[in-house]
């Protein structure tokens, strides 16, 4: 990514962030970013379509975060556990971007590129997945793509419900996380 589209991206969070995706301007955008208004165009046709940019940030940094820290020699179950770990502590973190996000593309025609966004981490997960299965540890009759869809929304779906949709504290996330790894656990036949 060049860095003219980067600091676009980046100056559309804090915009976002400060006044909302209603009230935000590609004015504000540009004046944070340092940039020409016709250059932001060369990039975006909108406002709104920077939300994409934006949520592939935040997809990429979740599975940088987790091929950093989920090494091939680790025993499956812990593989995943370390994955519901991150997914949790980054929507804490990103609450706010994460919700920007999900009202930007609901509100828009993007919405259908969240698969495409997803690709690779779909793609990472499902590779572990099907490593796990060669060796025994999952259920052999799993289908690892669908299932790594599956499993990656319902880590999501957990996190938000726990950051974004109530504030709750560390014991209660902890909680919510021993919950989905055993559900996960036992649908894979682990």
């Amino acid at each position: 990514m060049d860095n003219k589209k980067e600091a676009i991206i980046q100056s559309a969070i804090n915009v976002f962030r400060e006044k909302g995706i209603d009230k935000a301007t590609v004015s504000d955008i540009v004046k944070g970013a340092g940039i020409a208004q016709g250059t932001f165009y060369l990039y975006f046709s909108s406002k709104l379509a920077v939300m994409l940019s934006i949520a592939e940030v935040m997809t990429d940094k979740i599975l940088a975060e987790v091929q950093e820290n989920v090494h091939d020699d680790l025993p499956f179950d812990r593989k995943l556990e370390i994955v519901v770990d991150i997914v949790f502590d980054l929507t804490k973190e990103y609450r706010d971007v994460f919700a920007l996000i999900y009202a930007g593309l609901a509100s828009t025609e993007y919405m259908l590129e969240w698969v495409t966004i997803y690709e690779s981490y779909y793609a990472w997960f499902s590779d572990q997945l099907e490593q796990a299965k060669a060796d025994g540890v999952i259920r052999d009759s799993l289908n690892p793509k669908r299932t790594a869809e599956i499993l990656i929304g319902l880590i999501e779906d957990a996190a938000e419900q726990t950051y974004m949709y109530s504030h709750q504290d560390d014991s209660k996330a902890a909680l919510k996380k021993k919950e989905v790894l055993d559900f996960a656990g036992h649908a894979l036949g682990i």
